[in-house]
């Protein structure tokens, strides 16, 4: 059974949020745009020309001044930032997940299943599908593919 939504206008989405311990901070040289904090996570939200509310900036761990992005690597989840990238521990993913979902609630969206199971990326880079959209000819070479060429030249050299 589905459960109805309501959609919260930016002005009752701005009172709900700060009224559940979330800081809120105008950003600066925009209007009707602010910047999110609670967990050490941020996310930033805009208000829309019909009185609603867009997220702007997905949510991401604070990594110094900056939000980072969430990337699966396959083995391990990262935080990314245009400055760094730091493995994400279960505390970080926590964080993330309870603010996304307290996030949904203050903004009127809904909570999709597969998202409240935990922590999603926006990212999924695993190291054997990278590049696989290119022509074999012009995909860089595997460490294996390398490896295996000079191990077989060596055993010719042996001969």
């Amino acid at each position: 059974m589905s459960k109805t939504i309501e959609a919260r206008t930016y002005e009752e989405a701005l009172t709900w949020l700060r009224d559940n311990g979330f800081d809120i901070t105008e950003a600066p040289g925009t209007t009707a745009r602010v910047f999110l904090r609670k967990y050490n996570v941020s996310a930033a939200i805009q208000k829309t020309p019909d009185d609603g509310v867009k997220i702007f900036a997905y949510p991401g761990c604070l990594i110094g001044s900056e939000i980072s992005k969430l990337v699966n690597r396959g083995y391990q989840q990262f935080l990314k930032t245009s400055k760094t990238e730091v493995p994400a521990t279960a505390d970080h993913l926590k964080a993330l997940q309870s603010f996304s979902e307290e996030l949904k609630v203050g903004l009127g969206l809904p909570s999709l299943y597969n998202e409240s199971l935990g922590t999603v990326s926006e990212a999924y880079q695993y190291d054997r599908v990278e590049n696989r959209d290119q022509a074999i000819v012009d995909r860089p070479k595997r460490p294996w593919e390398v490896a295996g060429k000079k191990a077989a030249a060596a055993k010719k050299g042996r001969a």
